[in-house]
């Protein structure tokens, strides 16, 4: 941890330095009103702590896109705002367009296989999602996204070590609204959007509703299959999305919102693009980074729904009481094809299905010196699956299996201001959790699917099943914060904090003997910060922090009682650390003209990963990336708006820029080059606004770059040529970003 420490020191420095300068500049600024309550800079509001705060007073790193943000950016999925968060990743997972890949920081998951916990939360209106199936949200009725980096353990409890992303929709405003818009692109993209709102009772009772259908054409296609008759548009999208909310406000002291949800994806599975020629068979390398081959059926569901009751009670001007109840359930039928050839050599049809309920209640008080956020949580959550890897065109290695958790926590966090500048933050979450876990491991000399009809006149027979892991484990967690924060001035606050975060325990997935669970991972972070606004027009924002992951969960050779035996499980064998700095500025320049910037840095890198020799431990860490993490990310925005008799125009520019990054951790030889995304947006706002167009470019120069790969190969001789590995072929494979798109938009409201 020495080089850790030493280049914090380096950091805190810099910001130390700019903290005098700034403080210096207050000084001399102290008769201007504040940049808060101007025109120029606004007011942003957010939820990060739970209770709503201004962007400015919450001393968390928080990123904030609004509504109207998203719509000028042309924004229309969860993805895209990482080009807005340092230090963010946010990718479709490879083989699907719904399952999120996410990365805070460093922190995160690869795997998105039943069992495997997320290391970024993801939450919709205050309402955990558990899962990454069908987690890449669409931006529907959406009021705001907020990203929080950096452990969320005392608020948000389990699975926030890098950090969570919220998005919360829009509350009704009290009058009848209809929104509807339409969208037309290239590659025959057409999204329709519809919302509304209509008071059942005036001030009392309200019901509103938003639906989405979006559709596209495939970037590119499968141009072998396996199977006649499939649909071999690759890349394409097919989403249907629907939204229901109840707001019943009987009293001033009494809120209730119920939510219902349900979207339906039946966009094609995504293949990936072959970039070593097979050695087994004789197709060759697609010309086009979208197109790809397939043995499998191109047909892909992911089906999620759920629903929620929020209550709030205000007891009195200082306590209120909140309730959030919900549900949520999915099933997703699914196919990839590692090998991405014509033939099965690597075939992995699949199953997810998984269900879960919450249940949290709120004491929450807000007074002149101290204000506070406690709370009581229940989560009961069903992961199951089952998938059947079929390999040399004749095996099906089988596994299926469940890791269900049950867990309870009761946190609270609170402020108290010991002077009218200084003020300290505590908080603590207590988590007591088990887990079930079984799983079936079976091999079949033949070619099987998880269900019949799978493949047309497929009939799936009654198979024995051979279960090879029962178990349950309990685990409890203690997890902190302190923080000290000083407001310098209305304008400006400095603030430091130590938080910690736990991952959940598991059960290997793919376990093929009755091995024990793993224990929990842990981040410890430090971070120190500054949120300052200047001469009403300059919002600087910025956040120096250093993070220890301990007991990462890995797959390992440990000892055995037999040392001919090699006992492959999962083990908390891996640590890691990293370091970095995020800044965010934004500065109106005139009532017309606005800039944004965001630039984030990390060095990350793995300090240790234990192997079993045989004799003892070998540390194997030089062979580990932290992947998904560039070293730097970067986007400069500029906003220019023109008042015309005909209505308004907000012509918006963004550069976003990736520093190149690892795509696999183990023994990782797939490195995206560092690459730029140039977009550009037109919006157009009738006089009477009622009105909107707007014209949306996006990756203008038609950058390529991967966002998930999968490496079967054996590596490399000495000679530098490509080795087979599993399947028997040089299977290695990667998935891209979207290409240029070009889109129209069009809206009516009233």
């Amino acid at each position: 941890m020495k080089r850790y420490n030493k280049k914090l020191s380096y950091l805190a420095l810099a910001i130390a330095s700019a903290l005098t300068t700034n403080i210096a500049l207050a000084e001399e600024a102290n008769e201007s009103t504040s940049a808060q309550d101007n025109s120029g800079l606004e007011r942003i509001e957010v939820t990060a702590r739970k209770t709503v705060e201004t962007l400015q007073n919450v001393p968390v790193a928080v990123t904030s896109i609004g509504a109207e943000q998203l719509e000028q950016n042309g924004i229309s999925v969860m993805t895209e705002v990482q080009q807005f968060s340092p230090n963010t990743t946010l990718q479709s997972s490879r083989g699907t367009n719904s399952t999120l890949t996410a990365f805070i920081r460093g922190v995160g998951q690869e795997d998105p296989l039943w069992g495997y916990e997320p290391g970024v939360g993801i939450y919709v209106d205050d309402v955990y999602i558990a899962r990454p199936q069908g987690a890449v949200l669409d931006i529907l009725d959406v009021e705001r996204i907020e990203v929080l980096r950096g452990p969320q353990g005392s608020l948000y409890g389990k699975n926030t070590i890098g950090g969570a992303i919220k998005y919360v929709t829009k509350k009704m405003s009290g009058d009848a609204e209809f929104d509807i818009k339409a969208t037309f692109g290239n590659y025959a993209r057409q999204d329709y959007k519809v919302a509304g709102a209509v008071p059942v009772v005036d001030d009392k009772l309200y019901v509103g509703f938003a639906l989405a259908s979006l559709s596209r054409d495939g970037y590119g296609e499968f141009l072998q299959s396996g199977l006649p008759g499939q649909d071999l548009e690759n890349y394409n999208k097919d989403v249907f999305a629907g939204r229901v909310t109840v707001e019943f406000t009987p009293t001033d002291d009494w809120f209730f919102r119920f939510n219902y949800d349900n979207t339906q994806d039946d966009s094609n599975a995504k293949g990936g693009y072959r970039l070593l020629p097979s050695i087994v068979t004789d197709a060759p390398i697609p010309d086009s980074v979208y197109d790809s081959y397939t043995s499998l059926p191109t047909k892909n569901v992911v089906e999620n729904e759920g629903w929620s009751l929020t209550a709030e009670y205000y007891i009195n001007d200082y306590w209120s009481l909140k309730s959030v109840t919900a549900a949520r359930e999915n099933y997703s039928p699914t196919n990839i094809d590692f090998d991405n050839t014509p033939l099965q050599i690597f075939d992995v049809p699949a199953i997810y299905d998984d269900e879960q309920f919450s249940q949290e209640i709120q004491l929450n008080y807000n007074g002149d010196n101290l204000s506070f956020v406690s709370g009581l949580y229940y989560f009961d959550g069903e992961s199951c699956g089952h998938y059947d890897a079929i390999i040399f065109q004749s095996l099906t290695a089988e596994k299926s299996g469940c890791n269900n958790s049950e867990s309870y926590a009761v946190y609270a966090q609170g402020s108290y201001n010991l002077t009218e500048k200084l003020s300290f933050t505590l908080g603590a979450r207590y988590t007591e959790e088990e887990k079930y876990a079984n799983v079936n491991d079976d091999l079949r000399f033949s070619i099987e699917y998880p269900e019949s009809n799978w493949i047309p006149g497929y009939t799936r027979g009654d198979l024995p099943v051979t279960e090879v892991l029962n178990g349950n484990k309990t685990w409890s967690r203690f997890t902190p914060k302190v923080g000290v924060e000083y407001q310098v001035d209305e304008d400006m606050m400095v603030f430091a904090s130590y938080s910690q975060g736990f991952k959940s325990g598991t059960f290997n997935p793919r376990a093929s003997t009755n091995e024990p669970a793993v224990n929990p991972e842990i981040v410890d972070s430090v971070e120190l910060g500054i949120k300052s606004e200047w001469f009403n027009q300059l919002r600087v924002n910025a956040t120096v922090f250093a993070l220890e992951h301990k007991d990462r969960q890995y797959k390992s050779v440990v000892p055995n009682e037999d040392p001919t035996v090699l006992d492959s499980r999962l083990g908390n064998i891996g640590q890691s650390e990293a370091i970095g700095l995020e800044l965010e500025v934004e500065y109106a320049a005139t009532e017309s003209l606005s800039f944004n910037f965001a630039l984030g840095y990390i060095d990350s890198e793995f300090t240790e990963v234990l192997s079993w020799n045989g004799n003892g431990y070998d540390d194997i860490s030089d062979i580990y990336t932290v992947a998904n993490t560039p070293d730097t990310t970067a986007n400069f925005g500029v906003t220019y708006d023109i008042e015309t008799s005909v209505g308004t125009f907000v012509i918006n520019s963004n550069y976003y820029y990736r520093d190149d990054y690892a795509l696999v951790e183990l023994d990782n030889r797939l490195t995206q080059d560092a690459y730029g995304l140039l977009n550009l947006g037109i919006n157009w706002y009738s006089n009477e606004g009622d009105w909107t167009a707007a014209l949306h470019w996006k990756n203008i120069t038609d950058e390529e770059y991967m966002v998930g790969a999968y490496d079967f190969t054996g590596g490399q001789d000495e000679e530098g040529n490509w080795l087979p590995g599993f399947g028997g072929d040089t299977t290695l494979i990667a998935y891209y970003g979207d290409p240029t798109t070009i889109s129209l938009t069009i809206g009516y409201q009233f």
